[in-house]
């Protein structure tokens, strides 16, 4: 496979598929980005969790935001001039970025216990949706 531009796939090959190849290209990117570490879990077949571990930020200094198909996470630490002798609770800036299916939303966002939940719904619009067709 020959590489063409910033991508391993030829994508003179392909018409149509440059959503696929702008999120293998977007995994790859991302692929060891690890802090702040996170869950997601499968709440139903309707509904996901990302949960994010952000010990040490407080509220505003944590901001979600939904644009297109993604969910961006950044935290900004404000220092409060303390003195700290060991530093073992990274609260180092990061800008996390989690990439959403077609019709997922973000539903909401709650920080308990040093733990970031962002609620996602699968929302699929109802011309989408399966319908029954009656037989004349």
């Amino acid at each position: 496979m020959t590489k063409i531009g910033n991508t391993l796939f030829p994508r003179a090959s392909f018409i149509g598929f440059d959503h696929l190849f702008d999120e293998l290209q977007h995994a790859t990117v991302h692929a060891h980005d690890h802090y702040p570490p996170h869950n997601i879990v499968k709440v139903s077949n309707e509904e996901y969790l990302i949960e994010v571990a952000v010990a040490g930020f407080s509220k505003d200094e944590v901001t979600v935001e939904q644009k297109e198909r993604s969910v961006i996470i950044t935290g900004a630490h404000e220092s409060k001039g303390r003195e700290v002798i060991h530093r073992g609770i990274s609260t180092k800036k990061f800008k996390r970025t989690f990439r959403l299916s077609e019709y997922v939303q973000v539903d909401g966002a709650s920080l308990k216990d040093g733990i970031l939940a962002i609620t996602l719904k699968l929302e699929i619009p109802e011309e989408k949706r399966p319908r029954s067709i009656k037989i004349n």
